[in-house]
């Protein structure tokens, strides 16, 4: 049925041929048309449509229009579209539209752009196979789906696997999971999945491991049943149904397995690109083993059985390693070594069987080759004789009523015999695994339920369909036609409870094409037929089907171009099935004398093993009387033909036993409650997440899923419950429409929507829709929130724009006073730069006038000056010309002169000239000797460069050198001077020797007249001597640039030592950073393995719990097997066994100090006491206390004097002496105590005041004043006593004075002697006494000096300690800094780090023991001095009471009654040993703790124990002391394994542990527990055992409680988390209801309520308050709220990651708001500090992440940023998942979703989805030492501990 409506929500009638009402819809309704290649296409109406219409305008998606020719005949309109907030739904009931397309688009949409595999429809669980690996089925997700509601959670093969269990524990009904679809459609995987849950989630009744074996057949049946085909690499090719066997508890006990038409053909032929099944490649693969080479295996492709297919080799399988598998799963079931090795052998048989090969002797014979290797290799492995199976494979035997022929066969006749025999043995092989592996699992107690798990082919067609198709498409008719009843009837029983009108529903009844196959003669009897016919073949067989049913059934039809085949038009499609081999298949012949000679073999017993039941196969239907499955039915036969009967008469065809097997299949259906998980192929290509249509739809209307949605959208198809949609339709209702009766409110508001009732049905919990109505009401909700977007968006814009108007007019009146401001002064300024302008254009013009007439003024000058200088140098060299020549003529006049006169003296001049020439010579050779000099200073030069040279070797061995560098720069700066030293005496000599040379040239001038002819030589000297000053003035010149070249790279030098320098810093800093990064880092690695360590000692004593536990259940339960012959069972829940054998607790340490004088001490804060103060008053109340006690003893003496003379008296006259003497000594002895008494609070108050801290002694200190009153107290009680004392003695006086004279003189004379004897001892009895109290005073003020002497000692020695510590600390500062200095920089830093850490560590530990040492020591002198106060009043009004005067005056002769002192008790308890049992019972096993929390001290417990065992250490009594603690410890378990699920009980024990545990440290005597020990406590220490070991059995027993702690946690939070956190609406009206389909309805449980936030908070107080009240240490709250927390978070998470419907933008928020309100209470119980909020950062970050923008790839960088604490897996689910509640969310686009993968791809965090939410943090226990004094400990009556007393 189709519903169109229009855009404005009207209703407009049209015209239909249809039967029902058509509502046509007017433009852009969306509608799909059909495509050949696209199945179906989305598009859009262009023009309305009016009634009579042929042709729809339509617009596709991509932008094409099209016309759409409607149906001339049927006139039927195309399908409506579904909104777009629907699609993608978990159930696709929940569709407004339930048509076709919808369910295809749906599905694609969840698998292409969700990835979402699973989806719902209806009772069925549609399954698309993704073809790549899914972190979808671990452990934590079968945890995450354990317990859970189907509907609760999206769609899994767990959810239905849940719900079967829950059913069955809950209706008490068997139940089946029937798998189907096509091969490669994952069927085999999800019967997998569904096995492994109902193993993890019901555990195993005993030890035997059941559910593992169950898990174990699975990798056998694979191995022999399985195999690659075309379609899938891993396909079944055999039908099977394991029923999976419960107790009464719901326990795993066995299974058991039944299969279904093995294909055995596959192991004679394969088609191109299949193999064999697996079994044979994992023994090729395996070949090598040392075991296997008896087989005598070899590769695949060698045996024909295995090369067929051409692809022996599948990609990503290791046949090897399956094999392992295989074996190790063969062994876990039981099957010992030598039958599998039996296996293999018959299976290696096998294969050289299929190459064995036949030579034709003839056309009627055959012969084998002699000694043939492969039947010879096959007789050997199988035991037979060759000869004998040479001879039958090549003939047959005929038997006739009187002979017996023996005929040759034919070699096609001999190869279809051999493969025959092969598959013969292959299935018998079969048959006998199977029927071992039930043996396996075959139960030992009775089975009370089971669960089976039908793993079936579905429909099947292909282009030949032979009798395995035949028979398999039969099967599936079968199951359709029990599938579509069920539908039906749930449907129906739907109505009938919701009291709606019911009306039958048409849908297809494929029950005539049943009776087609299986009716009398229909196909199979007709085929049973022809099978008996002596010459029945295929072709007569088709005649007979083509006679009988042709034309008389119309789901029969024959081809129309072949008589060997026929047509059935099956529920899916037609199938034309060829009619060639279906006898021989039928028939499965095998020729009984082969199976005589394998049965003959007698040296392989399990050969004939396979053959030995053959005869005694029994007809499945008759396993019971009635044909009814037993709901306790146990091992069952497979249903599984067994062919090859020796009796003809007997042997029922393969199609006969599959039909028994099929009927008997579907009465065990039939008795049970099915749940249907249909498997769907999306693509022949195996490629992953790519989806087909056309094969989508295919197998859509195979499988049934269209059929359902037909019968649902039949009738009311969209079911609302009253609450969902007031919730999702609010905003549709007006307020006055809104009643409390949700049914009328709903009611109401329906009839006013929707008009025509007809489109709704009120039930009684439960609104049902037709077709299309839920879009329209989406339609209208959605028009309705738009409208008010709109108007939202008018009046926040409108508020905007005037907002904007308002601050723009403000700018623009801003701006517009700005620049008129701006403009008035610029124009001033315009006015004054104009005015300066023209007075600088005054002064400029000025300064140019002048600067050119000075300009031309010096230039006339100048010229003036030139021209009179060249006038005056043209005439003076006019005069020099005229001197000149004047001269010429002068010296030519005299030269023509001396011309003659030369010539003259020419003779003689030549003779001078011979000898002076002689003479010049010798002084030449003096001068070129000094001339030489010159080259004297060249090799200078050349000495000097060759020391600039090593000048600037040394340069560049520096720069090597960095260590030295100062050093050789210093020596450089030396030697530079040096040279430059060198260099100046160097030239300065050079200037000499110029000067020297100048001299010489002076020489050769004033000889030059005398030596003409050396003139030349002399200038060629001087051109030298020339030449030489250049270069001296070159080679200075280079000198001074070397030295600036130095000079530079000097400073290049100290520029690149500043660098190396800074480098160094920079390195040195880099470093350190770096060793404190990887410091940290190492120490957050060795943090986690600590924890990682601890956890797993934890776990290990949890499993060590668990043993022991699972062992004390064992031995009770034999007991009570030898106690009650007959045991019966009590039904509990599923997981009982498992809650009751892991018992581990969780425990924290407690400061236990006294609860009243806690309450009693003032709140507000204490100043901190001086040390040496208490000290003095500790030990003069110990003082104190001991006289008191010597004076108690001397009144008990006196009181026995006194009633013995009392004695004395009533034989004798009555004489006062003795009484008068007893008064007077009381009065004395009282006298001497007041004095003491007084000595002592002047002491104390002297103490008091003379203390040296200025705070304790402050007048207005608390401690000063609390002091200060005991001690005005203690004063004034003293002041009182000494009154008495004076009452006393004048009583005394009076009583003297009363003393008659007696009328007897004798008497007379006596008593006045004994007065004057009574006065003078009472005399010196006064003097006695007070020289004892002078005395006693002395001894009391000698023990205060040595006292104070003492505590001055110890004072000097503490100094001198103290002195010798910091010496010794001064030493070994030094010699850690000597040792740094030798290490290199980095190990220096490291070094010194490490230093300053340990030392910063202990003085931390130093200050924190101080601290808490010296509150525990005032906590602990208060509680003294008031103990000390309350014993001085009890002993002052007890003596007040029994000396008052009336008493006195009354009875003077009666001794005064002073009551006892109290014992000094040393903190123990003595038991006698036969009490130790009703210790335990009472202090352990029969305590109710919240007695003990509220009224007594926490810890109470543990003292006593303690106690107990210090008298027992005390008496060196080893066995009760080891008895004691034996019996404590088991009593503790014994009381938590009985009450181990009180969250009081487990808290009270785990704080009472805890402090047992410190006290056995604090007391143990080592120094590391006694640091805050008093010394009283350190009196109290053990000193005769060591109880080490004890210590680490609590410790363990603490962790083991601990651990239990948790787990009660867990179970009390668990059901509240996910309704709490997200269910619950905390902030109402944010997030609407959606559509919800089938599953939201059927819930499996009863409603147990609805737990809020509110609900999670009150029970977080509750645990907190239980845990302080039992005192437990605030660091251990801690860690158990840090679990806590993170339950409350992974539990949400995992929730969340698995629930499409969750992930939306409201429920963000209202994730954000319960964790800010769980933040909240943590701030509230000063919890921060915890690490609790860190634990829910993933569920913040998740939430977070709903939240954000997701379009750009700006938001995706964000995003990634982010979301640190979430893996990519869980940020990709997250994304996948988000669904828009509202249409004005956007879904997130794959594109997105594609670029975050790419982001994240380098991001190295586990693939696991889920958190592991039962993860347990590693628990510590610090060290908590009690304050609490032993000795102080009462011990309550309520307790029952009377038989104990205090030592």
């Amino acid at each position: 049925m189709i519903y169109y409506l229009d855009s404005k929500a009207k209703f407009v009638r049209a015209n239909s041929l249809l039967k029902h009402e058509v509502q046509v819809t007017l433009l852009y309704a969306r509608v799909w048309i059909p495509d050949p290649e696209e199945v179906w296409k989305s598009a859009e109406l262009l023009k309305d449509y009016k009634p009579g219409d042929k042709v729809l305008q339509l617009r596709l998606e991509e932008g094409k229009d099209l016309e759409y020719c409607l149906d001339a005949k049927t006139k039927e309109l195309p399908p409506l579209r579904n909104p777009d907030i629907l699609v993608g739904e978990n159930d696709l009931t929940a569709l407004s539209y339930l048509h076709e397309p919808a369910v295809l688009h749906n599905l694609k949409v969840r698998f292409i752009d969700s990835k979402l595999i699973y989806t719902y429809c209806g009772i069925v669980l549609v399954a698309i196979n993704p073809y790549e690996q899914l972190p979808i089925y671990g452990e934590d997700i079968i945890n995450a789906y354990s317990g859970q509601n189907m509907g609760d959670m999206d769609p899994h093969i767990f959810a239905v696997a849940e719900e079967a269990y829950k059913q069955m524990a809950r209706d008490e009904r068997n139940q089946s999971i029937i798998v189907s679809g096509e091969s490669g459609a994952g069927k085999t995987v999800s019967a997998k999945y569904a096995m492994r849950y109902f193993a993890t989630v019901s555990g195993s009744a005993s030890e035997a491991n059941v559910e593992e074996k169950v898990l174990a057949s699975n990798p056998i049946m694979e191995s022999i049943g399985n195999a690659k085909t075309t379609r899938n690499d891993n396909s079944s090719r055999f039908g099977k149904y394991i029923e999976i066997g419960f107790d009464k508890r719901y326990r795993i006990i066995g299974a058991n397995m039944r299969t279904y038409l093995l294909e055995k053909s596959r192991v004679v032929f394969q088609a191109e690109e299949e193999r064999n099944y697996h079994i044979f490649y994992q023994l090729c693969a395996s070949a090598a083993l040392p075991e296997f080479k008896t087989l005598r295996l070899g590769d695949a492709n060698y045996f024909h059985y295995t090369k067929q297919g051409g692809s022996p080799v599948i990609d990503g399988v290791d046949d090897a390693k399956e094999m392992v598998n295989t074996r190790q799963a063969c062994t876990l079931l039981g099957i010992s070594d030598s039958y599998q090795m039996g296996i293999f052998r018959i299976l290696a048989g096998i294969l050289h069987l299929g190459n064995v090969e036949f030579a034709s002797r003839d056309s009627d014979s055959c012969v084998i080759p002699p000694k043939h290797e492969p039947l010879t290799i096959f007789c050997d492995l199988m035991g037979v004789e060759y000869e004998e199976m040479a001879h039958w494979l090549c003939h047959r035997k005929l038997a006739t009523a009187t002979e017996t022929y023996i005929k040759p066969i034919s070699k096609l006749h001999a190869i279809n015999a051999r493969d025959a025999l092969a598959k013969h043995i292959y299935a018998n092989l079969f048959n006998w695994i199977v029927d071992h592996v039930n043996k396996a699992l075959h139960a030992t107690v009775k089975q009370h339920s089971f669960i089976g798990v039908l793993d079936i082919y579905g429909f099947e067609t292909f282009e030949i369909n032979s009798f395995e198709q035949f028979c398999i498409n039969y099967a599936n008719e079968k199951l359709q036609q029990q599938f579509n009843m069920h539908v039906f009837k749930l449907e129906q029983e739907e109505y009938m409870k919701e009291q709606i009108p019911w009306t039958l529903i048409d849908f297809y009844d494929n029950q005539p094409c049943i009776n087609l196959i299986e009716a009398k003669m229909g196909v199979l009897d007709l085929l049973d037929e022809e099978c008996k016919m002596p010459k029945g073949s295929d072709d007569t067989w088709a005649q007979k089907l083509y006679n009988t049913h042709l034309n008389k059934c119309a789901l029969f039809e024959k081809p129309r171009l072949s008589n060997k085949a026929f047509i059935i038009k099956h529920f899916a499609d037609k199938v034309e099935y060829q009619c060639e081999g279906f006898l021989e298949k039928n028939k499965d012949t095998v020729y009984e004398e082969q199976i005589k000679v394998l049965k003959s073999s007698k040296k392989f017993k399990l050969l004939p093993e396979l053959f030995q039941d053959e005869e005694k196969v029994l007809s499945p239907t008759s396993a019971t009387p009635s044909g009814r499955v037993p709901l306790s039915r146990m091992a069952v036969k497979p249903a599984k033909a067994r062919p090859g009967q020796a009796s003809k008469e007997h042997k029922k065809t393969v199609g006969h036993q599959f039909r028994n097997s099929l009927h008997l299949l579907m009465e065990t259906l039939n008795a049970t409650t099915p749940h249907y998980v249909r498997c769907i192929k999306p693509n022949d290509f195996k490629f992953p997440f790519t989806f087909d249509e056309k094969r989508a739809v295919q197998q859509l209307r195979a499988c049934g899923v269209l059929e359902t949605i037909r019968i649902s959208a039949a009738g009311f198809p969209s079911r609302w419950t009253y609450q969902e949609f007031f919730s999702r339709y609010r905003v549709l209702m007006k307020q006055k429409d809104v009643l409390s009766d949700r049914k009328q409110t709903c009611k109401n508001v329906l009839e006013k929507l929707i008009l025509d009732k007809d489109k709704y049905q009120f039930g009684k919990t439960k609104i049902f829709f037709r077709a299309g109505q839920v879009a329209y009401l989406e339609k209208i909700r959605a028009d309705k929130l738009r409208a008010a977007c709109i108007r939202i968006q008018k009046t926040i814009r409108g508020w905007l724009a005037r907002q904007k108007f308002v601050r723009m007019r403000r700018a623009a009146v801003t701006i517009q006073r700005h620049v008129r401001g701006h403009q008035a002064r610029c124009y001033a300024k315009f006015l004054r730069r104009t005015r300066a302008a023209i007075t600088i254009q005054k002064f400029q013009r000025m300064y140019v006038v002048r600067k050119r007439y000075q300009c031309m003024r010096a230039a006339t000058v100048a010229l003036q000056a030139l021209l009179r200088g060249y006038m005056a140098r043209n005439k003076y060299q006019m005069m020099l010309r005229e001197h000149k020549s004047i001269v010429i003529q002068k010296h030519v006049r005299g030269w023509l002169a001396r011309l003659h006169y030369h010539r003259v003296l020419k003779a003689i001049v030549y003779l001078q000239c011979c000898y002076r020439r002689m003479m010049a010579k010798r002084e030449l050779k003096k001068l070129k000797i000094e001339a030489r000099s010159v080259e004297r200073y060249k090799k200078l030069h050349i000495g000097l460069e060759n020391k600039i040279m090593q000048l600037q070797r040394k340069i560049d061995e520096q720069n090597k050198e960095y260590k030295s560098l100062l050093e050789k720069l210093s020596n450089l700066e030396i030697t530079y001077t040096t040279e430059t030293e060198k260099l100046r005496s160097d030239v300065e000599r050079l200037r000499m020797s110029e000067e020297e040379a100048k001299n010489a040239t002076n020489r050769v001038l004033s000889l030059q007249e005398e030596i003409a002819k050396l003139q030349k030589e002399l200038q060629q000297t001087q051109s030298e001597k020339k030449t030489i000053e250049e270069r001296a003035d070159k080679y200075k010149h280079e000198t001074e640039q070397l030295v600036s070249e130095l000079k530079e790279q000097n400073t290049s030098l100290k520029a690149e030592k500043e660098e190396l320098n800074r480098r160094i810093h920079d390195q040195e800093r880099e470093i350190t950073e770096t060793m404190e990064k990887k410091f940290l880092e190492e120490t957050k690695q060795l943090e986690l393995d600590l924890n990682d360590e601890r956890l797993r000692y934890q776990n290990l004593l949890n499993e060590f719990s668990r043993l022991e536990e699972r062992y004390d259940d064992l031995k009770d339960e034999m007991n009570l097997m030898v106690t009650i012959p007959k045991p019966g069972h009590k039904r509990t829940d599923s997981t009982h066994s498992s809650n009751e054998s892991e018992y581990t607790f969780s425990s924290e340490i407690t400061e236990a100090e006294d609860l009243p004088l806690r309450m009693e001490e003032p709140t507000e804060k204490k100043a901190p006491l001086d040390m040496s103060l208490f000290l003095k008053l500790q030990k003069r109340v110990t003082e104190l206390e001991q006289e008191k006690q010597s004076l108690q003893d001397e009144l008990d003496r006196k009181e026995e004097q006194a009633l013995r003379a009392k004695a004395k008296e009533e034989k004798r006259p009555p004489i006062r002496g003795a009484e008068l003497e007893y008064e007077s000594l009381k009065r004395q002895e009282l006298e001497s105590e007041n004095k003491k008494l007084k000595n002592e609070l002047n002491e104390l108050q002297k103490a008091l005041t003379e203390t040296r801290s200025p705070e304790v002694t402050a007048p207005g200190a608390p401690a000063y004043r609390v002091l200060l009153d005991q001690l005005t107290s203690v004063s004034e009680e003293l002041e009182v006593r000494k009154e008495e004392v004076l009452i006393l003695r004048s009583q005394l006086v009076s009583q003297k004075e009363a003393i008659q004279p007696k009328e007897d003189k004798n008497t007379m004379t006596d008593s006045t002697i004994l007065l004057e004897d009574v006065q003078k001892m009472k005399d010196k009895g006064e003097i006695a006494q007070a020289y004892i109290g002078l005395k006693e005073t002395n001894r009391l003020l000698e023990s205060q000096l040595q006292s104070q002497k003492k505590s001055h000692e110890n004072e000097l020695e503490s100094l001198r300690g103290e002195i010798q510590s910091l010496k010794e600390e001064n030493n070994r500062q030094q010699q850690l800094l000597a040792q740094n200095l030798q290490l290199p920089p980095e190990a220096r830093i490291e070094a010194s780090l490490q230093h300053e850490i340990t030392r910063l560590t202990n003085e931390n530990l130093d200050l924190m023991e101080q601290l808490e040492k010296q509150d525990k020591t005032i906590r602990k002198l208060k509680k003294q001095l008031k103990v000390f106060a309350k014993k001085i009043g009890e002993l002052e009004v007890g003596q007040m009471e029994n000396i008052s005067p009336g008493q006195i005056i009354d009875e003077p002769i009666r001794p005064v009654n002073i009551p006892r002192k109290e014992k000094d008790f040393q903190g123990m308890l003595e038991y006698k040993k036969e009490d130790e049992q009703k210790l335990v019972k009472n202090l352990i096993l029969e305590l109710k703790p919240r007695g003990v929390a509220v009224n007594l001290i926490p810890g109470l417990p543990a003292y006593i124990l303690f106690m107990c065992v210090r008298h027992a250490d005390y008496l060196n009594d080893d066995q009760k002391v080891r008895s004691l603690l034996t019996s404590t410890i088991n009593g503790i378990k014994k009381v938590l394994k009985k009450r181990g699920d009180d969250f009081e009980t487990v808290s009270f024990w785990l704080s009472n542990t805890c402090r047992f545990l410190h006290c056995l440290k604090q007391y143990s005597g080592e120094e590391v527990f006694m640091k805050h020990n008093t010394p009283r406590q350190n009196e109290h220490c053990l000193t005769n055992f060591d109880l080490a070991e004890y210590r680490q059995v609590l410790s363990d027993l603490a962790i083991q409680i601990y651990q239990q702690l948790v787990r009660v946690l867990e179970n009390v939070l668990q059901p509240m988390i996910v309704s709490g956190m997200l269910e619950h609406e905390t902030i109402q009206g944010v997030s609407g209801v959606k559509p919800t389909g089938l599953r939201k309805r059927t819930s499996s449980i009863a409603d147990e309520g609805t737990y809020t936030l509110d609900s999670i908070i009150r029970q977080l107080n509750s645990f907190h308050s239980v845990m302080c009240q039992h005192g437990m240490d605030p660091e251990l709250i801690k860690q158990v709220v840090k679990q806590m927390f993170y339950v409350i978070g992974a539990v949400t998470l995992n929730n969340l990651l698995l629930r499409k419907d969750m992930c939306s933008w409201s429920k963000g928020m209202q994730i954000r708001y319960n964790v800010s309100q769980l933040e909240e209470w943590l701030r509230d119980k000063n919890l921060m500090n915890s690490g609790a909020k860190e634990t829910l950062e993933p569920l913040i970050q998740a939430a977070q992440l709903l939240q954000v923008k997701k379009k750009t790839d700006e938001d995706a960088e964000a995003i990634c940023s982010m979301c640190n604490a979430l893996t990519t897996a869980q940020i990709v689910k997250v994304l996948n998942l988000y669904t828009p509640i509202n249409e004005f969310e956007e879904r997130v686009l794959v594109s997105f979703i594609r670029t975050i993968q790419m982001r994240l791809r380098d991001r190295k965090d586990s693939p696991q989805l889920l958190m592991d939410a039962k993860h347990t943090f590693p628990v510590t226990f610090p060290f908590n030492p009690s304050s609490l004094a032993l000795e102080t400990i009462q011990i309550p009556a309520s307790l029952g501990l009377g038989f104990i007393s205090r030592v």
